[in-house]
This record gives C-alpha cells, structure tokens and sequence, in this order.
C-alpha cells in the first residue's frame, strides 16, 4: 500500500492550500527544494571544487529521465522548458514536410513551425477530441510531421500515442509532453514517438528553469544541429579552435555550454520521488481523483467541457464552464483553493499529492460562490 499522506507532507503547499493547479506550476518538494539549494550552498562555500561530481550527477539525471519514457541517454538533452525543446526538434525536422497538429494545440507546438514558414494544418476536435481518422486523413506527399500535445492543455484530452505510432507511417511523431510527463506513462519506443519535448515544472513538479528533449537516434544520425557550443564537440577540454569534431548525442544540440546545475538536480529529485511510487501509481492515482472531481461536478449539475465519453482520453486536468471565471479564481484563491483561470471557465488538476478532501474543499466553494 503507498501512504499518499506520507507523500502528501514532502509538499508543503498542501498545508495551507488545496493546489490543483500543477497543469499550470507544480509545486516542488523538500527534496527537489533541498537538491537545488544543495549546489548552490556549494556553490557559496567551494565554487566549482565539485565540477566533475556534478557533471557525474547530471549524467545519472540524464539516465533515470532516458529510464522514465525508454529511451538511451544520449537521445535525451536538458532545457530549461518546452519551447527550447520544441525549437530544437523544429531545427532537426525543419525539411521534414508540413505538419499536422490540432487546434486545442498549446501554441509552442505550432508557432516554431509557423516562423520557419512551414504550413501546419489544424486538426478541427470532435466534441472535444482529436480523432486518430482524422489525423489520418489529414496525412498527404506534401506533410512529414504529426505534432501533436499527449495532453491538451486547453481541455485536457489525452491522445491514444500508441494508436498514433501505428497509423503515422513515414511521418515523424513529435510530442509535447509538457501536460504529461511526471503523470502518464510514456514509452517512446513503443508509441513510436520519433522526439518529444517536456517541461519539469508541471507535472514533473522540479521548478521553473528544468526540462528535457528526446531526439531518437534516427532524428540525430539524419539531421544535423543548426547551434553549436563549446562543449559539443568530442573533446572539449582539448580548446581545439581549428578544427570541429562534434558529437553526435542530443546533448550536443542543447546543451551548449556549462550546464544549468541547479534545475538538473532539482529535477533529479523530482525523478526520484516517481520512480520510488512508480509511474503507473502515479497515473492511476492522478485519475482516480479526475474520475471523483468529474463525479461531483457532475452530480451539482457543474458543466464539464473536458471529454468524459472515452476513458482512454481522460487526464488528469478539467475543464469546468463557469461565468466570470477571474472572479471565481480570484474568490477560490481567498478561500484557499488555487486553479487556473480559462477563457470558458476554471480549469483543474489532480496530482498524486492531492487528495479527496482537495477535491471537496473546491466542490464546497464552488458551491458557497454560486449562490
């Protein structure tokens, strides 16, 4: 059996607030919190007498990040957040075709594509969903990429990858997993997901300034990388400045010069915590309080806009129609309940660390704000 409470006290959000808002920021624990301020203490006491043990720490980060969605750690390169890792997959596809993405998109899935003035054609959703015939029948000579968000953030829909990878063909499956990763599972081999790119301060709940890219190996041994930095070569430390032997990995692409220690660590720690309660834990965990959340919005007779007809499309976020929706978060905010103001309403997330009485606290509020 998993002590949710015990998991619940490492974030102490959860003490004075019911946070169902990790679609927006994820609230870091103790030990992320105490893995970041860890360098910089050493930082402030030693400076750089820990260089290579840090470079060593980072390496084992890059591992446990290659464990957590399959992949082998050279296809995987830290960011500080998504749109550095959507850029640098477009850099790699750029001359892959157009591109088929959906109009619930979060816009750095789309606009990095738009500025190189590649055509992307917006999928219309089906009462609230993207259907797989339809993005099959949107693939033409003409298109070569399928960008799409595992998780919408606009409604929460969640899309079937696996279902994906089998119908894509010679297309390239690029995912935005920034609503997912750290809450569903996800195996980039099996979905056949050819680059994916994440944030680590949602749902990965490490803080702003952390996140990674998945390039495949066949992504990297067909492209090439348009920056380069110092350490991007084979060997850095020889100070080579008349010759250029890159290396080939996707840190090469990305990280181009000293590393960002602090977000690496702290979402290091923030990996820990996963795999010690386990990915699928998690999952079923972060849907199980969707499924109660839906269950007594419904049961108040609260519009849901998120798609509830297929199980396999729910997440872990929904979408509640509701008038005046800065009011009602501003008046949530008051009472203790924090969630994310939406153009149709308030939008709500359920994480691992939240619990039954986070969902009744918003239901009871909600309830007192109606009348």
């Amino acid at each position: 059996m998993i002590d949710w409470d015990s998991i619940r006290r490492q974030f102490p959000v959860t003490s004075h607030f019911a946070y169902l808002n990790s679609a927006a920021a994820g609230p870091v624990s103790i030990a992320a919190y105490e893995a970041a301020a860890d360098y910089y203490r050493k930082m402030m006491s030693d400076v750089d007498v820990h260089w290579n043990r840090w470079l060593s720490e980072r390496e084992a980060v890059r591992e446990r990040i290659a464990a957590l969605i399959n992949a082998e750690p050279d296809e995987i390169a830290f960011t500080t957040n998504t749109s550095s890792g959507m850029n640098l997959i477009v850099d790699a596809l750029e001359d892959r075709g157009e591109v088929i993405s959906s109009e619930l998109e979060f816009p750095v899935t789309t606009l990095p594509w738009m500025h190189r003035r590649i055509p992307v054609h917006l999928i219309k959703p089906v009462r609230g969903e993207i259907r797989i015939e339809d993005i099959r029948a949107a693939m033409t000579h003409s298109t070569g990429v399928i960008a799409l968000s595992h998780v919408q953030f606009s409604n929460g829909f969640r899309s079937d990858l696996e279902a994906l990878g089998k119908i894509k063909g010679d297309h390239l499956l690029v995912v935005n997993a920034s609503q997912s990763a750290g809450a569903f599972a996800i195996d980039v081999k099996r979905m056949r997901i050819d680059a994916l790119c994440a944030t680590g301060h949602k749902w990965m709940l490490a803080g702003y300034g952390s996140g990674f890219v998945y390039l495949s190996r066949n992504v990297l041994q067909q492209s090439h990388s348009r920056s380069l930095g110092w350490l991007s070569v084979e060997d850095p430390f020889a100070m080579r400045n008349d010759e250029l032997r890159p290396r080939h990995d996707a840190a090469a692409r990305a990280e181009l010069g000293c590393p960002h220690f602090a977000g690496i660590f702290a979402l290091g720690a923030a990996l820990d915590l996963i795999n010690e309660i386990g990915i699928q834990n998690i999952q079923e965990r972060a849907l199980n309080l969707n499924r109660l959340l839906t269950h007594r919005l419904i049961e108040d007779d609260w519009k849901v806009l998120s798609p509830l007809q297929n199980e396999k499309a729910r997440s872990a976020e929904t979408l509640i129609e509701i008038e005046r929706p800065d009011e009602i978060v501003r008046a949530l905010f008051r009472r203790g309940v924090l969630v994310t103001e939406k153009p149709e309403g308030i939008r709500v997330a359920t994480h691992f660390f939240n619990n039954e009485e986070d969902i009744e606290k918003l239901i009871n509020t909600l309830q007192e704000l109606r009348h």
